[in-house]
């Protein structure tokens, strides 16, 4: 049996769990987060807590237990204390501002400045031109909008410019200049 599946998911003080049809609702407050669930899986909320289950001991049932556990594990989390994603950017005239509570706009080098859409639900700061902060209940969300931005840029190795996660290690090259001296 799935070791993270037969853990229940524990529901804290004023935070809401519902099953109907293959929907599973988390809700604090008015945020809401959904999640369809396989048929292959049972769910049962009693005395607090989600609990999780299987048809069979089927390999793809195994696997879809425990991910289902963990996915209503992370809404669950991202309610009580939302999930964050820090990027840096580095390079000289590259930067980041946010257009209202829609769009970041990104100047990263190219001809013109880039404009992402944030999701409903997630909120973008930006302390500073160089930092970008995401935040929000839907651990998916925050990450993949995090990869989106980094996407548009990825940090090079020889000058290390682009977008990164603030605790990302970039691997440095030498360039072209340390073999320079030898040839004459």
């Amino acid at each position: 049996m799935s070791r993270i599946g037969k853990k229940p998911v524990q529901l804290p003080s004023g935070v809401n769990a519902a099953f109907t049809g293959r929907e599973l609702v988390v809700s604090k407050g008015n945020v809401k987060l959904t999640q369809w669930v396989d048929p292959a899986i049972d769910v049962s909320i009693a005395n607090g807590s989600i609990v999780f289950g299987r048809k069979s001991d089927d390999r793809r049932h195994k696997q879809l237990h425990g991910l289902y556990r963990a996915i209503a594990n992370n809404m669950v989390d991202g309610l009580t204390k939302p999930f964050e994603k820090r990027l840096q950017i580095v390079g000289v005239g590259f930067g980041a501002k946010v257009l209202g509570k829609d769009y970041v706009e990104m100047t990263l080098g190219f001809a013109n400045a880039i404009k992402v859409k944030i999701p409903a639900g997630i909120t973008v700061t930006t302390p500073d031109p160089t930092n970008i902060i995401i935040t929000g209940a839907d651990r998916q969300k925050v990450g993949q909008l995090a990869a989106e931005l980094r996407k548009l840029r990825k940090p090079e190795p020889y000058k290390g410019k682009g977008v990164r996660y603030i605790d990302e290690v970039v691997k440095r090259k030498a360039g072209k200049a340390v073999g320079a001296g030898a040839g004459g």
